[in-house]
């Protein structure tokens, strides 16, 4: 009887334990992050230098790998990411999709700090 006891209090510890409400799931990699291989990356050229930008997330190559930068102010892009959400801040219409906020400019769009 001690052992079945043993056992089951042993496997209730080892389900609470091992499944967590608290568990945290990351969208994008935070800045800094290096990866090997971006999925159909973006080309834009900004102030000479080549930015890829992937699933919202702009990446600089160094070597043979990427590395996850803040999006660069001032740079136009033709389209926006997938899931984007339109916000207002002070009356001015921004697109903002993963922190990154985008204006509108004629047929482009510009990063901004909002």
């Amino acid at each position: 009887m001690k052992t079945l006891f043993k056992t089951s209090v042993f496997g209730l510890l080892l389900l609470v334990f091992t499944t967590s409400c608290a568990t945290t799931v990351r969208v994008r990699p935070a800045n800094k992050v290096v990866v090997t291989k971006v999925h159909n990356p973006r080309v834009v050229v900004h102030k000479n230098v080549k930015y890829y930008r992937s699933g919202g997330v702009w990446y600089v190559k160094k070597n043979r790998r990427y590395v996850a930068v803040a999006a660069p102010v001032g740079v136009r892009v033709k389209t926006l990411p997938t899931g984007y959400r339109v916000v207002k801040v002070r009356g001015v219409k921004y697109y903002r999709y993963k922190g990154v906020y985008y204006k509108r400019t004629g047929r482009n769009y510009v990063v901004v700090n909002v």
